[in-house]
């Protein structure tokens, strides 16, 4: 390592400002801080107090979510063996669900990094290690077969409109992944909503999402007996709970996305301050929903607190999107508000419009906009507090 390190260290001089290969900078700097430490200190948000930098931030967050992936990929696998009436192992279902995962992974890595690379070669900064996790995330919003076009594309939009016309990370209003996610929705909506958009194999088999069920039903009766009622999947609590479902890439296995937040939870990089927040404002509005349901047609208003935990990806968002460090709340205070404000809206997005049943991405950005003003007047009222204390 030491050999490779002084190889960087060499070339590092034809990189400096003056020589023939200064433009190039950003990628000579991206190279040496991925491979080794820097005791270099950031000069903008966000800032980490701690012996942990950035760089080893994103990466414990790119750790938390390989599970993610790795169970994506045998579920895509699963559910087309499943649907085909194919016997296969648990590893040839990976296979078979790698097939699908590894090229939008690939496609999102690319055009994050090109867009990445561009701008800081324009604007001759860093490199921001910040895209490693937003590329990271993206893939498991997606559907499986989603084109891969269409990914390049929302994957630019979100670095480029959601971060880098703000200056970058730290300054970006919304999350960069979310706002890919959101684009990729209302710009390709027939890839990316509706009832039949989760395709299980190469035959173009597809299947409805659980959330999809309940929004979309031929006659009226409750979520949990129109989710009992389907034929193509097992979508019993303890079969959402597992994962063996359709949905997005990553959103389904809900042990795992506890695990992850576990993890960084431990670690110190999220707020379960946040997470606990935005269970309870789920909790709360599904309940009053769930009350009012008798007066209402509307089969979204009887989705149970608990099935709303578990159907769609309202803890994956929660757990790795919600508490990224740049776009949420900073107080203590805040994060409790902003939280249980996420939780609202996802509800009553999911509720009220039937034809948007996943509302915890717009809950999240449209909180992202609140953030700062909920942490301003946190402050202003812990400095009010201490003024009347004092006078």
């Amino acid at each position: 390592m030491n050999f490779l390190k002084n190889i960087l260290k060499q070339s590092g001089k034809l990189f400096e400002e003056g020589k023939p290969l200064s433009w190039a900078y950003p990628v000579w700097e991206a190279t040496d801080t991925i491979l080794f430490s820097t005791d270099k200190q950031t000069s903008s948000g966000p800032h980490v107090r701690d012996n942990m930098d950035i760089k080893r931030v994103m990466f414990s967050v790119v750790i938390a979510l390989i599970p993610c992936y790795l169970f994506g990929a045998y579920n895509i696998g699963y559910l087309n063996a499943l649907a085909t009436d194919v016997s296969r192992s648990l590893i040839d279902n990976f296979i078979f669900g790698m097939s699908y995962v590894l090229p939008v992974l690939i496609v999102t890595f690319v055009s994050g990094a090109i867009c990445e690379l561009s701008f800081a070669i324009i604007r001759k900064h860093e490199v921001n290690e910040g895209f490693l996790v937003t590329c990271a995330l993206i893939p498991l919003t997606m559907p499986p077969d989603v084109p891969l076009w269409q990914v390049f594309i929302g994957t630019a939009f979100g670095i480029i409109i959601g971060k880098e016309i703000f200056g970058g990370v730290g300054t970006n209003i919304f999350n960069p992944a979310l706002t890919a996610r959101a684009f990729m929705y209302f710009a390709f909506p027939t890839k990316m909503s509706g009832d039949k958009i989760w395709a299980v194999g190469p035959d173009g088999y597809t299947g409805a999402t659980a959330l999809a069920i309940p929004a979309n039903p031929t006659e009226y009766d409750t979520a949990s007996n129109l989710l009992n009622q389907s034929t193509q999947f097992d979508f019993s609590l303890w079969n959402m709970f597992w994962g063996l479902i359709p949905g997005s890439i990553g959103e389904t296995n809900k042990l795992i996305i506890l695990i992850g937040a576990a993890f960084l939870i431990y670690i110190g990089i999220a707020s379960w301050r946040t997470m606990l927040a935005s269970v309870i404002g789920l909790v709360f509005t599904a309940s009053i929903f769930n009350l009012l349901s008798g007066y209402s047609t509307n089969a979204m208003l009887t989705i149970t607190p608990l099935e709303h935990l578990l159907i769609g990806s309202f803890l994956f968002g929660v757990v790795f999107m919600a508490t990224e460090p740049v776009t949420s709340a900073h107080t203590e205070k805040g994060k409790w508000i902003y939280g249980f404000m996420i939780g609202v809206l996802t509800v009553l997005i999911r509720s009220i419009n039937p034809a948007y049943p996943e509302g915890v991405m717009l809950a999240i950005l449209i909180m992202n906009m609140f953030g700062p003003l909920i942490d301003y007047y946190v402050v202003q009222s812990n400095i009010n507090m201490r003024i009347a204390r004092n006078a």
